[in-house]
């Protein structure tokens, strides 16, 4: 909770820090990586500095985060920031980072925003910053302990299945012959791979194979037609990985997680390659014997660009009470629809718990839908592949 000084000032200040935040933004990162440039190469992804879109994500949860805690000053934005947690965890961020990201931060606010930062203005977004990062220090250390700590461990490829044209899964063993932890259906690995300059870069991919299998397996889309380095992780896998190699895999993290009673109905939305956290969710379900109503939709280019396919349909038909609809925006089979995903006349269930994965667009619209049918906000999870931009973007 901020000291009500500290409350008065921030609130006073939040429209000139938010509309500056971009900025604030871009000057901090500068200015990280020209003092740390082994973050750029080891750590960050290339592709979302590239891009812009980490920026983004760190604007939108500073803003959020700040506005939380004037709204809501008796409670933390706790999903915020297990989401946030949960992908640091899984990047291996130790809390001493945490004062090297303060340091270059609000170096990045005094430039932008000059003589406005007043010692008082400095103190009071110092106690926004440390409430932030300690929580998430916290929430870290938690996951590290329940995980058996930070670092990436190495894996073997034991088997590569080619899905599509552009997904393919890769199913991999502890190179040490070391014992496999359990994962949730839902949660992802961060894996590390070092590319053809020498840089060690780290993306995460969820889990798409079933709980409790003696293998790990991921299911990874290459990215085409954009500007290195971003896909450069996607297409060195599709490029160069095949049995025998070896990959740095973390252990499993993410708060996209099945939860609820038992009685739940539930629904699980994906779009394109989103739908690999749903195929380890349905063979949960499947192999714990589910039995209440699940709806399960997905939407896709085409059939053939449908990864996982006969995963996905043959799971949800072991359950007693699923029914599936697809849809395609071209070349529809019998049974599919054509064009995107559309919930007018799929029936919901009332007090369904619903698990979204795909493009920012495509959840949004799910979830529009999905409130409009008198889903709970509350009861509307989601993963979002890369940084998060759904606060972001407002």
């Amino acid at each position: 909770m901020l000291t009500e000084q500290s409350a008065a000032t921030v609130r006073a200040t939040l429209p000139a820090v938010g509309g500056a935040i971009g900025e604030i933004t871009e000057r901090f990162y500068a200015r990280l990586f020209n003092a740390h440039p082994d973050l750029l190469r080891n750590l960050f992804n290339r592709g979302n500095q590239a891009a812009g879109t980490q920026r983004q994500a760190l604007a939108g949860s500073i803003a959020a985060f700040a506005t939380h805690l004037l709204d809501h000053p008796d409670r933390r934005p706790d999903a915020m920031l297990a989401r946030i947690a949960h992908k640091h965890a899984s990047l291996g961020v130790a809390p001493e980072q945490y004062d090297v990201v303060h340091e270059h931060l609000f170096a990045a606010i005094a430039e932008v925003l000059g003589e406005a930062v007043t010692p008082e203005v400095a103190a009071a977004w110092d106690e926004v910053y440390w409430l932030m990062a300690n929580a998430l220090i916290a929430v870290e250390k938690r996951l590290y302990e329940e995980s058996g700590g930070p670092g990436l461990r190495p894996w073997e490829v034991v088997e590569r299945v080619e899905e599509t044209a552009d997904v393919v899964t890769l199913r991999l063993r502890p190179a040490d012959g070391g014992p496999v932890a359990g994962f949730r259906a839902g949660q992802y690995v961060s894996v590390g791979v070092t590319l053809a300059d020498g840089a060690r870069q780290i993306r995460q991919y969820s889990l798409s194979g079933a709980p409790g299998e003696t293998v790990r397996q991921i299911s990874v889309k290459r990215v085409h037609g954009a500007a290195s380095p971003d896909g450069e992780v996607s297409n060195h896998l599709h490029a160069h990985v095949r049995p025998g190699a070896v990959l740095e895999l973390s252990e499993p993290y993410g708060d996209l997680v099945l939860s609820g009673a038992p009685d739940t109905p539930l629904l699980l939305a994906s779009a394109g390659i989103g739908v690999t956290p749903m195929i380890a969710m349905l063979a949960d379900l499947a192999a714990g014997g589910h039995r209440a109503p699940v709806t399960v939709v997905h939407g896709d280019r085409s059939p053939a660009d449908h990864a996982l396919r006969a995963d996905h349909t043959a799971y949800a038909g072991k359950l007693p009470d699923a029914s599936v609809h697809l849809f395609y925006e071209r070349d529809a089979e019998p049974g599919t629809r054509t064009g995107l995903v559309d919930l007018a006349d799929i029936a919901v269930r009332p007090g369904t718990r619903a698990y979204l994965c795909g493009p920012l667009p495509f959840m949004r619209a799910v979830r529009a839908q999905l409130t409009a049918k008198g889903v709970a906000p509350a009861d509307i999870h989601y993963e979002v592949f890369g940084p998060d931009l759904w606060l972001a973007k407002g």
